[in-house]
């Protein structure tokens, strides 16, 4: 298999957990390819039964394609942390570093290295680590459909390169509080107001890339 295939798989899985439908588009946005790049790629995919694509645009992962992606994940995500947490690499460097690493791990390799990270349960990104930590814990909510009002902390963001570089750019660190103070009309900027009192302004789309828990004390 492909590291292409491979990429095409994690892409599927993450959309997955996010608990939105899964469309061409979505996969394009994550991946930062064209709509018919993804088409091609599906057909293919289905052609070898990791991936079921019906007419109606309704794509999920058939059994085989699961456990490789859950494998996959798992690699890339434990090599995260060690870049991140040893490495002093930042948010948005991880990604590419470990999606060429994750290719070249056995498993072997990859259970020693979580061995020596104390079997971390989040990647620097918060996305849960397969086999570390029960995938039921992650039921986050997208930012952008939080109500006005709401106190939220932020738990996860999306692994897409054009994405961490905005978001890096907020210095919003994974765990911060947020106050959603209103959303702007037209898919304008979600206004959220920090624990330091600070307002930011977050892109709509961006704020399609973050998820919440909403805070105890709304709870």
């Amino acid at each position: 298999m492909s590291p292409n295939q491979e990429n095409y798989l994690k892409a599927i899985y993450e959309l997955r957990h996010d608990q939105r439908k899964i469309t061409n588009k979505n996969i394009a946005d994550i991946l930062q390819v064209s709509a018919p790049s993804v088409t091609e790629m599906l057909t293919s995919l289905a052609k070898e039964e990791l991936v079921r694509h019906t007419p109606y645009n309704e794509i999920s992962l058939t059994e085989k394609g699961t456990t490789i992606a859950t494998n996959l994940v798992r690699r890339h995500r434990i090599w995260e942390v060690f870049l991140h947490d040893k490495l002093n690499y930042n948010i948005s460097e991880v990604h590419e570093a470990a999606d060429v690493l994750e290719h070249a791990t056995d498993g072997m390799l990859v259970q020693r290295l979580n061995d020596f990270l104390d079997q971390p349960e989040r990647c620097p990104h918060g996305g849960l680590i397969p086999g570390n930590a029960p995938l039921t814990d992650q039921s986050d909510q997208v930012l952008v459909e939080m109500p006005d009002n709401s106190v939220v902390q932020l738990k996860r963001v999306i692994d897409n390169h054009e994405f961490l570089m905005y978001f890096e750019g907020l210095h919003l660190p994974l765990g911060s509080q947020l106050i959603v103070k209103r959303h702007e009309p037209f898919e304008g900027p979600i206004i959220v107001e920090t624990t330091n009192h600070e307002e930011l302004a977050i892109s709509y789309k961006a704020a399609s890339y973050m998820f919440v828990d909403l805070d105890e004390v709304n709870a």
